[in-house]
C-alpha cells in the first residue's frame, strides 16, 4: 500500500512539474501583455518608454515606468497595490508631471463579483479618473471621487491606490530633481 501510494504521488508529482513547465512560458507572456497594455492605457498616446524602474516611498516599494514625451514633458505609470475588500487590488496609474491623473487600469483584483469587481468595469467610476486633479478621497469622506455604489471600501482602495502613485511620483521627481543639481553643481 505504501509503495502504490508512492508510486501515485511521484506520478501525480511529475504530470504537475510538467504541466508547469508547458504553461510558464505562455503565462509570463500573457502577464507582460497585460502590463503593456495597462502601461498603453494609462499614459498620454506617443513618446519614449523607460524600463521597468523602482521607488520607494515610506516602507512601500513601488515599480514605474517613466515616459517623455514628444514636446518635452515626462509621464508616469505606476503599478500601485493596496489591500481592497477581498484582498490585494493592483492598479496602474497613469500620472501627469502636474501630478494629475491620466487615467487608470486595474491589473488585479479579489473584489467581490457584482459589487466592488465593478472597479474594473464600471464605466463612470473608471471614467472620473481620466483628468482627474481633485482630493483623492470618496464623496462620502470628504473628496471628489464618486464611489461605486455598495461599495464604499473598494472605493477607498481605488482611491488609496491612486493617492500612492501620486506620492511614488512625487518621490520619483524630487530624486530626479536632486539628481539635477548634483549634476549642475
Amino acid at each position: 500500500m505504501v509503495l502504490c501510494l508512492g508510486a501515485v504521488c511521484l506520478v501525480c508529482s511529475a504530470l504537475l512539474a510538467g504541466v508547469n513547465a508547458l504553461t510558464e512560458a505562455p503565462i509570463k507572456e500573457a502577464a507582460e501583455k497585460a502590463l503593456k497594455e495597462s502601461i498603453g492605457a494609462v499614459l498620454p498616446q506617443g513618446g519614449e518608454l523607460s524600463e521597468e524602474r523602482g521607488v520607494s516611498v515610506g516602507d512601500q516599494n513601488y515599480v514605474y515606468y517613466e515616459c517623455t514625451l514628444a514636446e518635452g514633458s515626462t509621464c508616469y505609470a505606476v503599478k500601485s497595490t493596496v489591500q481592497g475588500f477581498g484582498g490585494p487590488l493592483t492598479l496602474m496609474v497613469g500620472v501627469l508631471s502636474d501630478l494629475s491623473i491620466n487615467n487608470t487600469s486595474v491589473l488585479s483584483h479579489s473584489e467581490t463579483p457584482g459589487l466592488g469587481a465593478k472597479c474594473a468595469t464600471d464605466e463612470g467610476f473608471m471614467n472620473q479618473w481620466k483628468g482627474f486633479n481633485g482630493v483623492l478621497k470618496v464623496r462620502k469622506d470628504g473628496g471628489d471621487v464618486d464611489a461605486i455604489t455598495a461599495s464604499t471600501i473598494t472605493s477607498r482602495a481605488y482611491t488609496l491606490a491612486v493617492e500612492q502613485a501620486v506620492a511614488a511620483v512625487k518621490a520619483v521627481q524630487a530624486q530626479n530633481e536632486q539628481t539635477k543639481e548634483e549634476t549642475n553643481e
